[in-house]
């Protein structure tokens, strides 16, 4: 799989706008300051094709990128934003929900925490969703480059059983900055791409 084979399809702000064409959706989620556009930058080995909002939990859409012709990296809108209104986050509820209503169009989900800290009650509720689809889910532990060496055993315990994974879902430790685990990730997903 070429990741630098990519373009932007579209946003969607609303279930008329989901793409549902039959290629392999790679579903990414993640809190709005958790490095999620950077982690798929990192994938795509691009600077800044998947860019982040300047103010987190402005972008209320679903972005979609299309990799060789051949699946999609879809992109939700981070969660956890404390700065917006309740008619925002009620939005992105409702947004979070029409998708998920859809589990077919998950191929894989891949859920990306911050690697320093343990998962926040919005992480166990995408976590929850995600396990409730009954697809593949990897959970990527991201910023591994920020932590010392004595913490790193602990992360993958952490995140497990905070997500309450179970021994089907993979943790993935990885950096965006450093590129730590790419591989790793790359591999994942292939294997869920025909």
């Amino acid at each position: 799989m070429n990741t630098q084979i990519v373009q932007f399809i579209k946003s969607a702000a609303d279930p008329s706008g989901f793409i549902a064409d039959g290629l392999p959706q790679i579903v990414f989620a993640g809190k709005s300051n958790v490095g999620k556009s950077s982690v798929i930058n990192k994938l795509l080995q691009r600077r800044n094709f998947a860019r982040s909002s300047a103010t987190p939990g402005k972008t209320a859409h679903v972005n979609y990128f299309k990799i060789e012709n051949r699946l999609y990296f879809t992109d939700l809108p981070g969660y956890g934003f404390a700065k917006v209104s309740h008619t925002e986050k009620q939005r992105w509820k409702k947004l979070m929900e029409q998708f998920f209503n859809e589990p077919y169009r998950i191929t894989l989900g891949i859920m990306i925490v911050d690697a320093r800290h343990k998962p926040t009650a919005d992480d166990q509720l995408m976590a929850a969703w995600f396990l409730d689809t009954g697809r593949p889910f990897v959970v990527v532990a991201n910023k591994l480059d920020k932590l010392k060496k004595s913490q790193v055993d602990g992360v993958e315990p952490l995140v497990r059983e905070t997500l309450g994974l179970g021994d089907d879902e993979k943790v993935i430790l990885f950096s965006a900055e450093t590129g730590t685990n790419r591989g790793a990730l790359i591999s994942e997903i292939e294997k869920y791409v025909k």
